[in-house]
């Protein structure tokens, strides 16, 4: 079986270190029993890139738990995937930022438990673009790619998503784009599709309103979410991850493409650290 190799790189563009940081995780939820108890201890976590392909196989094999079995995605992997694992042309160009449970309570104790990969605007050029590319035309936004950076396939086990594993890995990736001189961030950030579209067709026509970005740098999706045929009225909240995008100053690129493997609705999202407000450029950038 053929193992993909990790990518090359220049030493600039790699994270500094490439060291692991161990940081607490929120508390846990408090028992609703309303039995008085003492606050459970934090679970430990600990935060790193990626150092050598087994370590990538992790994250892809909680990538295929997270899309495939947990959400019905129709995953195509590459030639020479282990079974159980999502994996994709882009793999081997992309930095993957993993987050591992050290609690020992846990039963997942040591296991990845959280991800994101990273491709730079250098790993970009040698595949070919990014992924956001195979479902928007993202010409409008030549003049920022020489210091744009992708984010893609975020995900969380499911046991673990009460916040401080998102914190850890947007810490991280903060500190990555400081270190490699990269000031935008784009992706796209995924809607269930299990009501046919209309909560995602909804949710864009609202964020359309407050959230769009400048018509300069708006996007085309290639396979469009049919918003025209579809509710737009409903009173939907944005998924966590749009919330937290927006929260931190992101503005969406244009009207959702459909992917009908992953079977969701994409919105292309864009993120400069210029945006970022005050009280998250210090968590997350350290000024």
């Amino acid at each position: 079986m053929r193992e993909l190799p990790l990518p090359t790189m220049p030493l600039a563009e790699l994270p500094a270190g490439r060291r692991r940081g161990i940081l607490p995780s929120r508390p846990s939820t408090p028992s609703p029993s309303g039995a008085a108890t003492a606050a459970a201890a934090p679970e430990r976590l600990s935060v790193g890139w990626a150092r050598h392909q087994d370590e990538v196989r992790e994250a892809q094999r909680l990538r295929h738990q997270v899309f495939a079995v947990e959400m019905g995605a129709r995953l195509s992997p590459v030639s020479g995937t282990p079974e159980g694992h999502d994996a994709d042309l882009f793999d081997p160009y992309c930095e993957h930022l993993i987050v591992r449970c050290l609690d020992e309570r846990s039963p997942q104790a040591g296991e990845v438990i959280g991800t994101y990969r990273v491709l730079t605007p250098q790993a970009a050029r040698r595949v070919g673009g990014f992924y956001s590319e195979t479902e928007f035309d993202l010409t409008r936004l030549r003049p920022l790619r020489d210091r744009m950076a992708e984010l893609g396939r975020s995900c969380v086990h499911e046991d673990h998503r009460q916040g401080g594993v998102i914190l850890g890995l947007w810490g991280a990736l903060g500190s990555f784009l400081v270190r490699n001189g990269l000031d935008s961030v784009i992706g796209c950030a995924s809607m269930s599709m299990r009501d046919g579209g209309h909560a995602a067709a909804s949710l864009w026509d609202r964020l359309s309103r407050t959230h769009l970005a400048p018509i300069e740098l708006q996007v085309r999706p290639r396979l469009a979410l049919p918003v025209d045929d579809l509710r737009r009225d409903l009173p939907v909240e944005a998924p966590p991850l749009i919330k937290g995008y927006l929260r931190c100053g992101a503005t969406v690129l244009g009207a959702p493409a459909w992917d009908p493997d992953f079977h969701t609705a994409d919105l292309p999202m864009l993120l400069q650290l210029r945006d970022l407000p005050e009280k998250y450029r210090r968590h997350f950038l350290g000024h």
